[in-house]
């Protein structure tokens, strides 16, 4: 083994933060600098075995751990082979990242409490906007000729909606950005999502005394994806259209054929986007109203999420306007599907039959909400019972012996999911139909509810149209 002197590079090579050694091919160090041996902590170092893997590849990087007296420290590792005199080896670079390492765990740390603080606000949240959504929907089964009934309930009724767009945005979005989305892909025709999002924004667009004109090719175009995520796409479009567009004024939806896309089109002649905020108006928290009254409000998040749907399905989004005043035009592109008369399929008709009648178990500690959903349900022609922890809902479901459980997860005692895996465990609720009925809706929530048994997941605050519907699949 030969020692290399480097006499004349010595001082300069002290001189430098980084660690630099030379190994031969057995590892054993010929040559350190002072800031190695600081890094490693032994000194003299040369002479002793570096007992770090090299990895052999010409300029490789890797970021290793270096167990010293006063803890773990982090370094990057960067090598090259290098024949010295003829003997084979190694040299090699050290940087300490400690401080680096730690401020990144500690962002994935915030990062992490914050999807936990999201998840946890629309629980919270979701919790109060179910039992006024289920008072809704009561009161709107009653039959009445007060206008002013009816107004209020109307009035309710969207202002609960626009809770639950916002919340859902909100989680959306965050999901998305991590790449923690996953689509529920088949194939569909798209006159089927556009008059989705049509009926979804009626209410808000009439309110409004708006017209919407609406012009659609009468070929079928046949689109691969998620049936919900992309009807949310043309929904949030089409509530930006109504928000941002002044009372009595047009909303125009325009969809085409261009070659092998389909071209959905939405105009409005609204406040407009300033030619500075146009370039940006898909990015998170950009809003074109900055008005001090910021009367539509809105968190400034749904273009973004809109974009992020769009081009997970392979299409494309754009923005235009001639300014503020001037109107605003968005227009989606999105691949179609070559599809012969023979791959499609007609849509079922509902039937007319009368609507099946099922033992139902309410579960929720929320009082309000298993209390009104229990009325709705009953309205309906259910036989419902109730109960409000995990443990008497298991031993309500062996005395009433429910078809139909409506769990809420987040229970005092047992969860939701321990709750259905036990129910499931009894040979009589193996067929049962248990549905997740709760504020907790994201990926992993979804999951875990599969895992335990749940039939379907739903969530707070409800929309009693879907559950009805349903109901009626069953």
């Amino acid at each position: 083994m030969t020692i290399m002197r480097l006499s004349k590079l010595d001082l300069i090579l002290d001189t430098i933060t980084d660690g630099v050694l030379v190994v031969d091919s057995q590892g054993v160090v010929l040559y350190a600098n002072q800031a190695a041996e600081i890094l490693l902590a032994r000194s003299p170092i040369i002479g002793q075995s570096l007992a770090i893997p090299v990895n052999p590849e010409k300029n490789s990087y890797q970021d290793i751990n270096l167990i010293r007296p006063n803890g773990l420290v982090w370094a990057e590792m960067r090598s090259s082979p290098l024949d010295w005199d003829g003997q084979p080896g190694y040299v090699i670079a050290l940087r300490d990242i400690t401080e680096r390492k730690s401020a990144e765990e500690a962002l994935r740390l915030a990062d992490r409490r914050k999807d936990e603080f999201l998840a946890m606000l629309a629980h919270e949240l979701r919790n109060p906007l179910a039992p006024i959504r289920n008072a809704v929907q009561l009161l709107k089964m009653q039959e009445t000729t007060d206008p002013k009934l009816v107004l209020s309930c109307n009035i309710i009724d969207r202002q609960v909606t626009h809770m639950a767009r916002l919340l859902d945005d909100l989680l959306d979005v965050a999901r998305i950005m991590q790449g923690k989305i996953s689509l529920k892909l088949e194939c569909f025709e798209l006159t089927d999502i556009v008059n989705n999002a049509i009926e979804t924004n009626r209410p808000l667009i009439e309110s409004r005394r708006q017209e919407l004109i609406i012009s659609q090719t009468s070929t079928p175009q046949w689109i691969e994806g998620d049936r919900v995520r992309l009807a949310q796409v043309l929904s949030n479009l089409l509530n930006n259209a109504a928000k941002y567009t002044s009372e009595g004024s047009k909303i125009t939806l325009t969809v085409i054929r261009e070659s092998s896309d389909a071209v959905i089109e939405i105009r409005d002649t609204g406040i407009g986007i300033a030619p500075d905020i146009l370039p940006h108006i898909f990015d998170l928290f950009i809003q074109a109203d900055h008005s001090l009254a910021h009367s539509q409000g809105g968190l400034g998040i749904g273009l973004t999420l809109v974009r992020q749907l769009v081009e997970i399905h392979g299409g494309t989004i754009t923005a235009a306007s001639a300014g503020i005043g001037q109107g605003s035009v968005f227009t989606v592109r999105l691949p179609t599907l070559s599809m012969d008369s023979s791959a499609t399929k007609s849509a079922l008709t509902e039937s007319a039959l009368p609507i099946s009648k099922f033992r139902i178990l309410v579960v929720d500690d929320y009082a309000d909400a298993a209390e009104s959903l229990t009325m709705l349900l009953q309205a309906e022609g259910h036989e419902v019972e109730m109960a409000d922890c995990g443990i008497k809902a298991i031993e309500r479901a062996q005395e009433f012996h429910p078809q139909v459980v409506l769990l809420d997860i987040g229970l005092p005692d047992l969860d939701g999911y321990e709750v259905a895996k036990r129910l499931r465990a009894l040979p009589e609720f193996r067929d049962a139909f248990l549905i997740a009925l709760t504020g907790y809706g994201q990926t992993e929530d979804r999951e875990l509810s599969k895992s335990a048994g749940f039939n379907y997941h739903l969530l707070k605050p409800l929309d009693f149209k879907e559950l009805s519907s349903l109901l009626m699949s069953l």
